[in-house]
């Protein structure tokens, strides 16, 4: 008798009102076997994944773990079948240590007693087996965020996990990080481990997976061994259509738009840290510069500064080479910047707000909105339908509230409510993040659109292959501090995962 799958889903179908979000879906997976699944903003991949785990229940289909059929909607069942997940956004609590994290929800309440002994055994086992090194009584905030996700792979691994999702894995990772998770994936695999690798990056796909699954509008549209097909062939299969690479092209910097000069910003606190220290850069007219680094070092504050929901504790900040600005909001869109920031819900939109007024959010007290202290809908209405045809907002109108759009659509909102207004200086905060291969084009389009026109951009991005892309110098920011500009031409992807990791690739030359 054959071994049985892993994983088998077997004409999975899922609807929510009108929208058929999974549509007669069959999948398999193997043990030993990295599948990824690929596909577009509201392609069904999240579904599709909330079924497997219990979250959701199927309208019609069946899923069976190593040949047992999961009775649907019991999240449960699915963990003690052998289902986990590491999230793209790591669910761990700080203020506990490594191995509270992991042993969480493991032991019954009325246990006398906590088994911590035979937890740190285990754990000291599988970190060993695995190469997930990590001290179990450290504290998560002190963690790396590589040191992070091991604790959520080990957290799995320490439920028994034989099936194992993984939602954009790399995303916040630097290049050693993510060369150190394929190492411990391929080690995962060999041991008969099955893999579920949801990514947008085409080229770690390429890398780790044995198996593709593209989803398009609910549909398995393709499904091919790895080794025989490429990076295009599958952006192609996941928006239906030829997605061409973006083109920088050759431009001569003009005139400096915006400058910061030795620009600190402290921290809170006894410690009082700096969180940004002695910053200098300058964005100038038709020039993308690029700020790389792992999250948390530094690019929130710099993102608010340049919003001015923040001000410099020290330093100067110029714009078109006059004066030393006190940044505010509301002098930021005046000087003419536009914001793409990387908090869509927090802070880009108002979500219990129509498309229709966060479109307009920013010049609601404009002529062109409104007159002698009266909206004018009818112009905002235009506008509004205008753009979600022209950025592709996937919405039920314009009168629907923002809440009900997925993350992807939400950013295609923002972009076209900031680059609509051709800003001369634009703020690109991880503009790209979680959006497909088709709309991701879109978006370096644009960019590269403004940069034509003249405007400068500042991108600040975690996406190295972005940034390769589209930036003509690339600054790297670590604990605060920003290394010298690099001409994008004259750097290496493995340059800027050192720089990233704070070492000095200069340094380390000259010693070698």
């Amino acid at each position: 008798m054959a071994e049985q799958p892993a994983l088998q889903l077997t004409n999975i179908s899922k609807s929510f009102g009108p929208l058929l979000a999974n549509d007669q879906i069959s999948l398999t997976l193997n043990a030993g076997e990295v599948l990824a699944l690929l596909g577009e903003n509201g392609a069904g991949k999240t579904t599709l994944m909330n079924i497997l785990f219990g979250h959701y229940q199927a309208d019609s289909g069946s899923v069976r773990i190593f040949g047992q059929e999961l009775p649907p909607g019991k999240p449960r069942a699915a963990i003690s079948a052998g289902v986990g997940m590491v999230h793209q956004h790591f669910t761990l609590a700080d203020n506990l240590t490594v191995l509270e994290n992991i042993t969480l929800g493991t032991e019954s309440l009325r246990a006398k007693r906590s088994k911590t002994l035979q937890a740190e055994q285990k754990i000291a086992h599988l970190a060993t087996t695995y190469g997930l090194e990590v001290n179990p009584r450290a504290l998560i905030r002190d963690l790396s965020v590589g040191e992070r996700q091991r604790v959520e792979i080990l957290k799995a691994l320490y439920r028994d996990a034989r099936i194992l999702i993984m939602d954009e894995p790399t995303a916040v990772l630097t290049p050693p990080e993510v060369t150190s998770l394929f190492k411990t994936l391929n080690t995962l695999v060999k041991q008969g481990l099955a893999v579920i690798f949801i990514s947008h990056k085409l080229r770690e796909v390429m890398e780790i997976s044995q198996r593709v699954a593209v989803l398009r509008h609910g549909k398995i549209v393709a499904e091919v061994n790895t080794a025989d097909t490429t990076r295009e062939e599958l952006a192609e299969a996941m928006v239906g259509r030829t997605v061409p690479k973006p083109k920088r092209g050759e431009l001569a910097a003009g005139k400096p738009l915006f400058s910061f000069i030795g620009v600190d910003v402290d921290g809170a606190g006894a410690e009082n840290n700096k969180l940004l220290d002695n910053i200098s850069l300058e964005i100038r007219e038709h020039e993308i510069l690029g700020i790389a680094g792992v999250s948390g070092n530094g690019q929130n504050q710099l993102a608010e500064l340049l919003c001015g929901l923040r001000q410099q504790s020290a330093g100067t900040i110029q714009i078109d080479g006059k004066g030393s600005l006190k940044p505010s909001p509301a002098i930021m869109i005046k000087q003419g910047i536009g914001r793409i920031v990387e908090d869509r819900h927090g802070l880009g939109l108002i979500g219990d707000m129509s498309v229709t007024e966060n479109l307009c959010a920013e010049e609601y007290k404009t002529s062109r909105f409104a007159n002698f202290g009266l909206r004018r809908f009818s112009a905002m209405k235009e506008q509004s339908t205008s753009l979600i045809n022209d950025y592709d907002v996937r919405c039920q109108g314009i009168n629907a509230p923002v809440r009900q759009l997925s993350g992807g659509n939400m950013q295609k909102l923002i972009l076209a409510r900031v680059l609509s207004r051709q800003p001369r200086i634009i703020l690109a905060h991880q503009p790209t993040w979680g959006l497909d291969v088709g709309a991701t084009a879109y978006v370096h389009d644009q960019l590269l659109a403004a940069r034509q026109r003249g405007a400068g951009v500042l991108l600040i991005s975690e996406d190295l292959d972005e940034l390769l892309q589209l930036s003509d110098r690339i600054q790297v920011l670590f604990h605060g501090q920003l290394s010298p500009a690099l001409k994008t031409e004259e750097v290496t992807l493995q340059e800027l995962g050192l720089r990233m990791s704070g070492q000095n690739p200069d340094q380390n030359s000259h010693a070698a």
